[in-house]
């Protein structure tokens, strides 16, 4: 293990807070990850001393924004592997780029009868937006199955592909439980039937090096808080020839040519899906987030990670009465679980007075829950930030909240 996870920490000065007296032990990174202070520190200093709109201004602090904003973009390309800077969309988040895919792609490329394939494990905002296009245009969705591990179930979702198989969207890793979802084997399959692929990067995005050219998909999306930048930020990469062909789906100002009462002209890629002002601060601050990632290491984060997964799984699973969900043979730090006689939400209520923050809840992953038959779970989420002290203050503060219940 190469991490300094004690200067590591000092970056995040959240850390040092305390919560009810008591020292924060911050578990809730699938909810939204911490922001370490290079990155606030570059926001701050767009918004104090720098800020200004960008793409339309002749002044210098206008100009100087743009090139820091697109200078944004290019780490981008470099950070998910993409070939080009058309092919890096900014949006708001995972939720946005994945309804800008299902809106201007799905809209115009799928028919009635085309079937739409995701998994189980989504989150809603994978289902909901494939559910709302198979009402407006009658394709059929249909999802893969898991097992009770939470792993998806390869050889059924072979079963399902078809030549009326259009686009399979499914995680690669899920912030409900954790699994880290063979994401290249899916992609390789659909593609045999000539199916477009769209992977739901959000919670994988943080953890694992990615690249987009070696997955093969047709499109990736990801949010910035996911990423330790801000939220209301994130990316769409789709490959250039796709989005050429793809309509605009908010219409205002900089994705246009030209406009007149009698017709107007779209702009060229990227600027065609990027109407109004953009988020710029948190753009720019994205940048410095995936920068800092890059000097950390995406290897010696995995190692770590890994580590914390092998110690929680042990410490949790000596905890009476407690069941895991998502046992799957590989995925993330996030653990899932159950306790006899405690709602997860008093769980998270009680663990809070202790100072530990976890997330408690269905996690925007409702048919996950009904496959489990629980209503909610209690889900700590890890980040290469958290220690294995973080992990015995959770397992002693559950304790202490089964002893008020007993």
């Amino acid at each position: 293990m190469t991490l300094d996870i004690r200067k590591i920490r000092s970056d995040f000065p959240i850390l040092d807070n305390k919560v009810h007296g008591k020292q924060l032990v911050y578990l809730d990174n699938g909810a939204t990850t911490l922001k370490p202070k290079i990155v606030t520190d570059e926001i701050n200093r767009h918004y104090e001393l720098e800020a200004s709109n960008v793409h339309r201004g002749v002044h210098f602090h206008s100009e100087n924004a743009t090139l820091k904003y697109e200078a944004a973009r290019r780490s981008f390309v470099r950070f998910l592997n993409a070939r080009s800077e058309n092919e890096i969309i900014f949006t708001s988040g995972t939720t946005a780029s994945i309804n800008l895919v299902a809106q201007s792609w799905g809209r115009n490329f799928l028919k009635q009868g085309d079937e739409i394939i995701i998994s189980w494990l989504e989150h809603h905002s994978n289902i909901v937006p494939w559910q709302m296009l198979c009402e407006e245009k009658g394709c059929v969705l249909k999802v893969v199955p898991i097992n009770k591990s939470g792993e998806v179930d390869v050889e059924a979702y072979k079963d399902l592909l078809s030549s009326k198989t259009k686009l399979v969207a499914m995680t690669w890793v899920s912030n409900a439980i954790g699994t880290i979802v063979p994401i290249k084997e899916v992609i390789d399959l659909a593609q045999q039937v000539g199916a477009i692929t769209v992977v739901d990067g959000a919670q994988g995005s943080g953890h694992f090096n990615t690249d987009v050219q070696e997955l093969g998909c047709d499109f990736f999306a990801l949010s910035g808080h996911k990423l330790f930048g801000a939220t209301g930020t994130g990316i769409l990469y789709g490959k250039e020839e796709l989005l050429e062909k793809m309509p605009p789906v908010t219409g205002g100002g900089s994705m246009i040519r030209i406009v007149t009462f009698e017709k107007t002209t779209w702009a060229g890629l990227p600027d065609k899906f990027e109407a109004g002002t953009p988020h710029i601060g948190g753009v720019i601050g994205m940048a410095k987030a995936i920068e800092y990632l890059h000097n950390i290491g995406f290897d010696d984060i995995q190692k770590w990670e890994h580590e914390l997964l092998l110690y929680g799984t042990e410490k949790l699973s000596s905890v009476p009465k407690l069941t895991m969900i998502g046992t799957a043979e590989n995925k993330a730090p996030i653990f899932s679980f159950v306790i006899d006689g405690i709602h997860p939400h008093d769980m998270g209520t009680l663990l809070d007075q202790e100072g530990v923050a976890i997330r408690a809840g269905h996690h925007c992953c409702q048919p996950l829950m009904k496959f489990y038959g629980v209503p909610a779970t209690s889900r700590a989420s890890l980040a290469f930030y958290n220690t294995k002290e973080d992990i015995d203050a959770l397992v002693n503060a559950i304790a202490k909240a089964q002893e008020i219940f007993a």
